[in-house]
């Protein structure tokens, strides 16, 4: 019987391994495989190896041209990062605003507006593109039948109309962590605040925010991410080159078949996304040292 227990106990352990090691494998050995290519010299984005190589990403030849040097590529990592910037400031701000609503606040419909605003996290990024450009597109019609031509233009496909349509499911992910943070904090200390002299708004800018602030930043980061990843979304709402982000360049690019080059911007997107994290990380240590 102690040998049958043992021979269980073994080959469970066998399986454990195993399915650790099979999803190592799943999810790490693509990024691997990427990595690797994006410093191997050969023209083509594969097996085997022909040596060590910066040409994916620094060389200026007709037959070479590597990532930085790539006007296109240069110019959609530019306005990607303008966007990014953009969502992460504006989800920010009314992810703060949200959590003190939710929490602080009590009015009628509060429960259906917290799932309303639930929602974009469920509803299909394709489908949410399509929503957003189709009514986006009728009051913008409106806008210049009622106001003259030209007034609804920030409402046609084109940079302001991707950030509005990233802030409205990334504003949703800011608030539900801000709110979390939020909810851990003692309201008694802002009283005590205010008891000694200080006005409300003092009291929150210094005490509460001061708590918020690893929520924030953390928000802040995840929300950067969403955005400068964001394909599904931005593909909808994107219109001349000044909207064009670096997934929707990627995309054309792959339809051709893949690249050296592509494993390039592969390599330097997973490391400023692991950069970001350390920093999030970080910050998230330090704050509870």
């Amino acid at each position: 019987m102690f040998t049958v227990k043992n021979k269980l106990r073994s080959l469970s352990y066998w399986f454990y391994y195993g399915y650790i090691i099979l999803v190592l494998i799943f999810t790490a050995g693509p990024l691997l495989v990427t990595f690797i290519l994006a410093f191997n010299d050969s023209p083509t984005a594969s097996f085997p190896w022909q040596g060590f190589t910066l040409d994916w990403f620094f060389s200026n030849t007709p037959d070479r041209e590597g990532l930085f040097n790539d006007p296109r590529m240069m110019s959609a990592i530019g306005v990607s990062l303008k966007v990014a910037v953009a969502v992460t400031v504006i989800s920010i701000l009314l992810g703060i605003n949200n959590a003190f609503l939710f929490v602080r606040e009590k009015f009628v419909g509060k429960g259906f507006l917290y799932m309303l605003m639930l929602g974009p996290l469920v509803v299909p990024g394709v489908v949410l593109g399509t929503s957003i450009l189709s009514f986006s597109h009728s009051l913008a019609n409106s806008l210049d039948m009622a106001l003259g031509a030209g007034a609804g233009t920030f409402l046609r496909p084109g940079f302001w109309l991707v950030v509005l349509g990233q802030v409205s499911f990334v504003a949703t992910t800011t608030t539900l962590v801000i709110t979390a943070r939020l909810r851990k904090f003692d309201q008694s200390l802002e009283e005590a605040a205010m008891d000694l002299g200080s006005t409300r708004a003092q009291a929150i800018m210094s005490i509460t925010l001061r708590f918020l602030t690893p929520a924030i930043v953390g928000a802040a980061i995840v929300a950067f991410l969403f955005s400068f990843e964001n394909f599904n979304t931005t593909y909808f709402l994107s219109g001349p080159a000044d909207s064009t982000t670096i997934p929707i360049i990627l995309y054309s690019k792959l339809r051709f078949g893949l690249t050296p080059q592509i494993n390039a911007v592969s390599v330097v997107l997973m490391v400023s996304t692991g950069i970001l994290g350390l920093i999030a990380f970080l910050f998230q240590k330090g704050d509870e040292a």
